[in-house]
């Protein structure tokens, strides 16, 4: 889009229909700020992995009343087309950042003034509840205001659809269409509060409950007493949720930090609330040393990720990746599945293709099915809903989420954070450790070791970069990483997995995504992706070595350690 172009259509938006606040703030951008007003008004938000997600701003490229009115809007059409002749319904919720509270009013409004009956959470609430809520509340869809981890400016809104998943395809692309439509004057905005109901405790109890007799395994109380939890909200909306259910599920000894535990948009103590990050979890760890703990917790703002630190056996706090953290509570998962007796080979866990490979070697050892969709838990979530004839025990991605059973139709940190802390009090009260449970794993299924490259870039010449680089990759293919050749090349935008060894090309029956995937002759794993909402692209780097006992753990890691090493410098993204 050129800059008249631009020009024209921010000029759209000083007309009546937009408040004057709005338009007031655009003229200014015009004689003071070009250049804002460009990366407001260049493109649309779109849907990625995540939904919509975006700085918060006038403009269609930004998040605001207007932006968020347009997809309601769009939204409620869709539904009375879906559902003629039925009482609608949609739950809302909410997370702490700036104004996350008077858009999720606004997105209640304009679902009210289309008809439709809104229960809407009177607080800020984790989005892993959301999901449930709907579902309890037999809605057919569900709105959650969040921008997840991304820093204090963003802001989001992310669908989901009756059965608590988020939308997928074609269901996505025909929503988009109705929304694209959708001229900004036939938004709704005077709302009938005849059909705004604020939700009560009852759903918070009734989550939480569900989260216990989905997470917990008769851990013995003398098992949950030793256990010493410290925990952070990271000022997110997990505060309204985990201590309670590790206080109604028995673990006594939860230690908040303090200095974290208000819900704040700012994140005042962090540079970034992404558990992912190490910085973000300095202060929990800090008063895990001061408290000799044995564990620590935190999770993202909208509570679906979870950052855990374990002690290793020089009694140093270290950071688990999202990989280890997903391989050992679906490990923990299907033993208590066996040992109960309930796997008859007709369960499966589900994974994504840039996660660990480990996934599939713990299926195959359990006898269950490892299904693998794209990035993103809407992908796991649709394949509870696909294969109705297969029970869902449990399924994460590298990007510290995980899904424990199907209340919850999206990753969720609460479940998952009660799910770890017994993996935790069980593996003390035999005088093991959560670290020492993961080493043996590797003896048992294979040591994998996975690490991310991620590379984040400015604004519209940020996301051409980023294009360029997979336009790079495909015309000039990738045949030796680490001195060893590259044997198969997967490409989600295709759908073809070619083998370069001999030329066979195979279809994927997979959804088309901007995803390449690399494999190499000692069993390396790499992929690029680029992200579906902003200018950044991840590599994920996956590397294996057999070891027979837990004493070559730490000179195989070093070998691996090097081939990654290696591998970056290849690829040439240091």
């Amino acid at each position: 889009m050129d800059k008249q172009q631009i020009f024209n259509k921010a000029n759209e938006w000083l007309t009546s229909v937009f408040d004057k606040a709005t338009q007031e703030t655009i003229k200014k951008m015009m004689t003071d700020s070009p250049k804002e007003l460009e990366e407001s008004f260049y493109k649309n938000l779109e849907f990625g992995t995540g939904g919509m997600r975006g700085v918060m701003g006038v403009g269609t490229n930004r998040i605001n009343k207007y932006t968020l009115g347009k997809n309601t809007q769009g939204l409620s059409d869709y539904m009375h087309r879906a559902f003629p002749g039925k009482d609608l319904s949609v739950a809302i919720a909410y997370d702490c950042r700036h104004n996350s509270d008077t858009l999720a009013k606004t997105v209640a409004d304009v679902f009210s003034a289309n008809g439709i009956k809104v229960y809407l959470f009177s607080e800020l609430r984790p989005t892993p509840e959301l999901s449930f809520a709907l579902k309890y509340l037999k809605c057919q869809a569900g709105i959650v205001l969040t921008a997840s981890h991304n820093p204090p400016e963003y802001n989001g809104y992310k669908v989901y659809w009756e059965d608590g998943g988020q939308l997928v395809p074609p269901q996505d692309g025909e929503i988009i269409k109705v929304i694209e439509a959708t001229e900004y004057s036939a938004i709704k905005f005077e709302a009938n509060s005849d059909l705004i109901e604020y939700i009560g405790h009852d759903v918070d109890e009734a989550f939480k409950k569900s989260s216990i007799e989905n997470a917990s395994f008769n851990t013995p109380q003398s098992a949950k007493d030793a256990l010493q939890i410290v925990f952070t909200s990271l000022h997110g909306t997990s505060i309204t949720a985990v201590p309670g259910v590790l206080e109604q599920a028995g673990y006594k000894n939860v230690h908040i930090v303090p200095e974290q535990a208000v819900p704040n948009g700012d994140f005042p103590t962090v540079k970034s609330p992404n558990p992912e990050e190490p910085e973000a979890l300095t202060m929990a760890l800090a008063l895990a040393d001061k408290l000799n703990a044995d564990i620590v917790v935190g999770t993202d703002p909208d509570c679906d990720r979870l950052g855990v630190a374990v002690r290793d056996n020089d009694g140093k706090m270290i950071l688990l990746n999202g990989n280890q953290t997903m391989v050992l509570m679906t490990h923990f998962l299907l033993e208590q599945w066996r040992k109960a007796g309930k796997i008859n080979g007709k369960q499966f866990v589900g994974s994504t293709i840039v996660s660990t490979p480990m996934m599939m070697e713990l299926a195959t050892a359990y006898g269950v099915e490892c299904k693998v969709g794209l990035t993103g838990f809407k992908w796991i979530a649709k394949m509870i809903k696909d294969f109705p004839e297969l029970q869902f025990i449990g399924g994460g991605e590298e990007s510290f989420g995980f899904m424990v059973g199907d209340a919850v139709r999206d990753k969720d940190a609460v479940a998952a954070t009660l799910l770890v802390c017994e993996i935790a009090a069980l593996a003390k009260a035999k005088g093991s450790s959560v670290y020492n449970e993961l080493l043996q794993m590797y003896v048992d299924f294979g040591f994998f070791k996975e690490y991310l490259v991620s590379l984040t870039k400015k604004g519209i010449e940020g996301l051409a970069e980023i294009n360029q680089m997979m336009v790079d990759l495909r015309e000039n293919p990738i045949k030796e990483l680490n001195g060893e050749r590259v044997i198969v090349v997967e490409d989600y935008k295709t759908s073809v997995a070619k083998n370069l060894l001999t030329g066979e090309e195979t279809t994927m029956d997979i959804p088309k995504s901007d995803v390449l995937i690399y494999y190499t002759e000692d069993g390396a794993k790499i992929a690029a992706r680029p992200s579906g909402t902003e200018p950044k692209i991840k590599f994920y780097i996956s590397v294996n070595a057999e070891i027979s006992n837990v004493g070559e753990f730490a000179e195989a890691e070093l070998q691996l350690d090097s081939k990654i090493k290696h591998i970056i410098s290849d690829l040439g993204i240091q």
